[in-house]
């Protein structure tokens, strides 16, 4: 049964991308004439690539995109979905859904040839009437490709051959209450781990109607960690429940820690024990509240932001509190209680280059601005309305910009003024693509192509001028 929360709330991740009925890949996935050979170094195997900061080390961008001057490689129909793909070793994986299945399809990264693809069933209803198709993104890892859908199946397949290794149903074996929005936090690989947000609750929670969170309360599965080659549970922890943030592997303090932004708070876990090294509670105070943009790490500190009333927080996991007998980050400094936010994410992730801090802050479109932030103070070097809310990717000394109603353009990563260098307008004929709102996930750039989704479509662009 629905619930509709008189409350609406414009929320969708992750991961982000998105939606409606889809064909076969291949059917329109044959007009590469380029010649263009992928190579592993520049892959994006996994949410915001390979080191999950939305960065491509690439060079030599076009950087004019009028008039059909970005050309179009190849486009797929996505079915229904938020989530963006994933690149590694050639291959392109799109997880998408067409009516009650979900589907995995592996093509070619340059020409978008089908290569093979696996369904399975899947039964979510949204419960605020967005599509339910999957939020989040493949991970691809030594052979191995792994899927968490917004029901709560985790698969891992053979990426060569898309067959099943391995599956879990969490949110029947660790007694998920379904959230307002299913499930969109997307696993790392840690070593022999995958590390995995489930937020499961006790007996006693069971009784509580999906969406009914002020009822529900966690059962230590926050967090769980399985054998990536078998499944078997290798621990739990976390106390708190699931929320629409992907998971952030990272090194503070010369060790490795696993940031876990949960519904409640911001957690700190040693990845290969489970041991949780610090807590920080940062969430709004109405029940519809979410956080969804990942941990921003640099220079050792650590940024959350979120558009539901708190905005963002820098914090110093060097320099630990003890509070109420928790281990607690010192601030370097808050929005919270600050009417003006410096920067209040969606489900966007903010970028940092240099010292400054570039995203999409506003919880509506018509709140939204594309703002630069300094991050040791949290001034406010620029905004620039007029987009929407919009998601960023960086490469070469430039962010490529989506706005969620279909705008794609390259702006300059310039700290003192907003710099736009160019934009794309499709030209004539059948290779021009106009994207459909809404256009949420971040886009991907790997091996000199440029993949950019909105709804019901995702498409492929050579992005990288000809070697010099």
């Amino acid at each position: 049964m629905k619930l509709y929360h008189a409350c609406s709330i414009f929320l969708l991740i992750f991961v982000a991308g998105f939606c409606s009925p889809a064909v076969a890949c291949g059917e329109e996935g044959t007009q590469s004439n380029s010649g263009q050979q992928a190579t592993d170094k520049n892959d994006w195997p996994k949410f915001l690539g390979a080191n999950g900061d939305g960065k491509s080390p690439e060079k030599n961008i076009l950087t004019d995109w009028a008039d059909g001057k970005l050309k179009l490689l190849w486009k797929m129909n996505t079915g229904e979905g938020y989530a963006m793909g994933s690149v590694a070793k050639g291959k392109f994986y799109h997880f998408g859904r067409v009516n009650d299945r979900a589907n995995l399809r592996c093509v070619d990264a340059v020409t978008g040839a089908k290569q093979w693809e696996f369904t399975y069933d899947s039964q979510y209803e949204d419960l605020y009437g967005y599509d339910s198709g999957p939020r989040t993104s493949p991970v691809i890892d030594d052979g191995l490709v792994y899927i968490y859908g917004v029901e709560g199946m985790l698969h891992c397949l053979d990426a060569i051959t898309g067959k099943v290794v391995w599956k879990q149903n969490l949110n029947e074996r660790f007694g998920v209450i379904q959230n307002f929005f299913g499930v969109a936090s997307t696993p790392v690989i840690y070593e022999e781990l995958i590390l995995v947000m489930v937020g499961g609750s006790p007996q006693e929670s069971q009784k509580a109607p999906p969406g009914a969170l002020g009822q529900v309360k966690p059962n230590q599965s926050g967090i769980c960690a399985f054998n990536k080659k078998t499944g078997k549970l290798t621990y739990s922890c976390v106390n708190d429940l699931a929320s629409y943030c992907s998971l952030k592997l990272s090194v503070l303090s010369g060790e490795p820690v696993l940031l876990a932004w949960m519904r409640g708070s911001l957690f700190g876990v040693t990845p290969r024990s489970g041991e949780v090294r610090f807590e920080y509670p940062w969430r709004a105070r109405i029940l519809e509240s979410v956080n969804a943009s990942m941990p921003v790490v640099h220079d050792g500190q650590v940024l959350i932001s979120e558009c539901y009333g708190k905005g963002a927080v820098l914090l110093d996991p060097a320099r630990l509190n003890s509070v109420a007998g928790k281990s607690t980050p010192a601030v370097v400094w808050s929005d919270d209680g600050r009417r003006a936010k410096s920067m209040a994410a969606h489900w966007n992730t903010p970028i940092v280059i240099g010292n400054a801090m570039y995203g999409c802050s506003g919880r509506h479109s018509s709140q939204a601005e594309l703002k630069c932030v300094d991050w040791k103070t949290g001034e406010v070097n620029w905004t620039q309305r007029g987009l929407a809310r919009s998601s960023l990717t960086y490469v070469d000394g430039h962010f490529v910009v989506l706005g969620e109603q279909g705008r794609l353009l390259l702006i300059k990563a310039d700290s003192n003024e907003f710099s736009p260098v160019t934009e794309y307008t499709p030209g004539s004929g059948e290779n021009g693509v106009r994207f459909k709102s809404p256009c949420w996930a971040a886009p991907i750039i790997s091996n000199g192509l440029l993949y950019v989704r909105g709804k019901d479509q995702l498409v492929c662009f050579q992005l990288m001028n000809d070697k010099p």
